[in-house]
């Protein structure tokens, strides 16, 4: 297949990278002269996607990563790194929004682009780490050195690919490849058909050592990509097998199929709300949403207590024998979360079994006998149960009960969740919910084949 009029869609154009080498380079000139005029031992890097030319087209971030010495203290370290970010800022004119990963840093727009500005320490190899930043300056450098002539072309081609079918990007909310990942598959394989043939029969626990550091044997993870620059660490860690999976049948399906182009580009939606609707009522499931405010905080923080919210519910009302067909959640993070519970049976019968002690645990037995009422209990397999009164027979009863002060315990509730879930919890019509979120729900597959 010829890639060039897909490249030409994806790869930033002559004049989109020469807006970003400009305005990087008079960052990264700013912020070195201001370290040698105030005489802070610190050297400025240019890092990431825009170094190695492994940008999309409208995706060229400046991440811009301010090295000082291993012996500098980390408070120096965090001072300094802000108060040069701020004089940046005022410099270009923009607004700092600080973040924090393993210290302080801050994210700007800086004439259009954005813009990272990270303190680090300078490290030679991964025994040196002192933060988790600290690896970037030898990832950038070590992807320059061994991505040979085109290959940077062969990434976009890959990370195009697993954007488009829902795989691509690290965040939590996603948990999928990240861009460091894509460059070493294609160092490792040579060129995207080659990582997707690949990929096509990967197993759970599949290998990549680029540098024979043989240190797999730490991992457990779906995939294990030794990092070239610290043996310690698996670079496909944060990729969720849920995703792993979507790219390998994604990666099959394209080697087989008749529209290989239609890969690299969204799907054309025409959403429409009744449709949608309409779609649901054909499933004949009963549907439970609700909604609740989420707090101000990071993405990477927020999403992973969404999920183990909705996670923790969805096996709570399967353990109260509230059947559960399929549970996801949606968030405009800014205010609004939404929890849809797709349900195979949301009403039950009024008696459920309550399950005791094995029949060969006498002394157990005589207690539950005693509790229950002999005449009341009799045997199910080896089991001694009897039958009562259910508490809840409706799924929205029980989830009401669980979403206040006194019950909210029964299942586990992200920590930064657990009062707003409490104060502003309330059951919407399915109808209000984004049609965009909806028509994923209902064709969960529609991205991994064209």
């Amino acid at each position: 297949m010829d890639y060039e009029a897909i490249l030409k869609d994806i790869k930033p154009t002559i004049d989109e990278k020469q807006h970003i080498d400009d305005v990087s380079s008079r960052i990264m000139n700013f912020l070195q002269n201001a370290c040698d005029s105030r005489n802070i031992d610190a050297n400025v890097n240019l890092v990431g996607s825009v170094a190695k030319n492994t940008a999309l087209k409208g995706k060229s971030d400046i991440d811009i990563f301010i090295a000082f010495p291993l012996d500098t203290e980390k408070q120096y370290l965090k001072d300094k790194g802000l108060e040069l970010a701020h004089l940046c800022c005022s410099e270009f004119d923009s607004n700092p929004e600080h973040h924090f990963a393993s210290h302080p840093y801050v994210t700007t727009d800086i004439e259009g682009c954005e813009v990272d500005i990270v303190p680090c320490y300078q490290i030679k190899d991964g025994s040196q780490l002192k933060s988790a930043v600290d690896r970037t300056i030898l990832h950038t450098f070590y992807v320059k050195d061994e991505l040979g002539e085109n290959q940077d072309d062969e990434v976009l081609l890959l990370k195009r690919f697993m954007a488009m079918t829902g795989t691509y990007g690290s965040e939590f909310k996603v948990g999928g490849f990240a861009g460091y990942l894509c460059e070493l598959l294609i160092i490792n394989y040579g060129n995207f058909e080659n990582t997707l043939k690949a990929a096509m029969d990967w197993k759970f626990g599949e290998i990549i050592d680029l540098e024979g550091h043989g240190t797999s044997k730490q991992f457990k993870d779906p995939l294990i990509v030794i990092d070239p620059t610290d043996e310690k660490r698996n670079v496909a860690a944060a990729l969720r097998l849920d995703k792993m999976a979507q790219f390998i049948q994604s990666a099959r399906n394209f080697i087989f199929s008749d529209n290989k182009e239609d890969y690299f580009y969204p799907i054309e939606k025409n959403l429409n709300k009744q449709n949608i609707l309409n779609e649901f009522k054909k499933r004949n499931s009963d549907l439970i949403a609700f909604r609740f405010n989420i707090p101000d905080m990071p993405l990477d923080t927020l999403h992973p207590q969404l999920r183990k919210t909705c996670e923790s519910l969805e096996r709570k009302l399967n353990d109260k024998e509230f059947n559960v067909f399929k549970a996801d959640y949606w968030s405009d993070e800014i205010i609004n979360c939404v929890i849809l519970l797709e349900m195979a049976s949301s009403k039950l019968n009024d008696v459920e079994i309550n399950k005791g002690p094995k029949v060969f645990i006498n002394k157990a037995c005589e207690n539950f006998a005693k509790k229950y009422g002999r005449e009341n209990c009799y045997v199910q397999d080896d089991y001694l149960v009897h039958m009562q009164k259910r508490e809840f027979v409706s799924a929205t009863d029980f989830i009401s009960h669980i979403f206040t002060k006194e019950h909210i315990n029964l299942i586990k509730v992200g920590k930064n969740l657990r009062n707003n879930l409490i104060n502003t919890f309330e059951f919407i019509d399915v109808e209000d919910i984004d049609l965009e979120f909806l028509d994923d729900f209902l064709n969960p597959g529609q991205y991994i084949v064209r």
